[in-house]
């Protein structure tokens, strides 16, 4: 019989808390995403800044998390297509603003797109405005990867200075599984590559089509399960959230499902076979 000691070393979990997306609830509201993740389990959630106004209160965020006894871990700031007059219109504006959200409920971590390849001017100063920013604010800002528009047989370079984070100096950067897979990119090399530089995880999944699919993880054909257990070999202390795509549920039940089914794959699949195993990233 397997000793027991020397069976819980075989087996590392990682100290990363899951955290819910309040997009992972759309068209539910920013309340409803709370009641979910209390409800189901999470650790805590990611509030995305969008067209609900709940999502643009700090009193309103910050009442939830108390009714709920759920932690707001990190905001996603406005910068979608159907977002771009939240806050502000100046992106520079949406930035501080959802910094100091962040610091006024106590999230640590702000998730921000690069800039669009027309709003030239953010784009031309937008990574030392992001150094800047972190310094100025003590707030992490991760860049998330984003990917080429594909349309027919055009792909266009929507984002500047580039949609993948790799090659660009930020400090932290965000890992969408969603968007590699949209991109055609490698999720275990770009994790890799990126290191310690890697601050967060959008745990979704992808076919790689052309459409942003944010799929429950595992039913799509990125190598999640093997991302999520190198995450926890390498130590990675950084929120892991689930940002998945439920439009289509048939009802509040069926959408609960597919929460709940993320997280228990999230959860299962953060530990490391080899406690002692550290891979090259770290």
């Amino acid at each position: 019989m397997e000793d027991p000691a020397q069976a819980s070393e075989a087996v590392h979990a990682s100290s990363s808390p899951v955290a819910l997306s309040t997009a992972s609830v759309y068209p539910e509201s920013t309340a409803a995403a709370f009641e979910s993740a209390a409800e189901l389990g999470y650790d805590g959630l990611e509030i995305m800044v969008g067209i609900d106004p709940a999502s643009q209160s700090i009193d309103e965020v910050r009442r939830l998390s108390d009714e709920h006894g759920m932690p707001v871990l990190a905001i996603h700031a406005p910068c979608l297509l159907i977002t771009q007059r939240v806050f502000s219109t100046d992106p520079w504006e949406k930035l501080r603003r959802s910094a100091a959200m962040a610091a006024d409920v106590g999230a640590s971590t702000v998730v921000v797109h690069p800039p669009f390849r027309w709003q030239r001017d953010y784009a031309r100063g937008f990574v030392d405005g992001i150094a800047e920013l972190e310094q100025q604010t003590g707030t992490v800002f991760a860049v998330e990867n984003m990917f080429p528009w594909r349309a027919s047989r055009r792909e266009l370079q929507a984002y500047l200075p580039s949609w993948d984070p790799v090659g660009q100096p930020y400090a932290n950067v965000t890992l969408d599984v969603s968007h590699a897979a949209t991109s055609g990119s490698d999720i275990l090399q770009m994790a890799a590559d990126l290191g310690e530089r890697l601050h967060h995880v959008h745990a979704a999944d992808g076919t790689g089509s052309a459409k942003d699919e944010h799929l429950v993880p595992g039913r799509g054909k990125q190598p999640c399960a093997q991302l999520l257990e190198n995450l926890a070999s390498n130590g990675f202390g950084g929120c892991v959230v689930v940002e998945i795509n439920t439009r289509r549920a048939s009802g509040h039940l069926s959408r609960q499902a597919d929460l709940a089914e993320s997280l228990a794959f999230v959860r299962l699949h953060l530990v490391s076979a080899d406690a002692g195993g550290v891979s090259p990233a770290r």
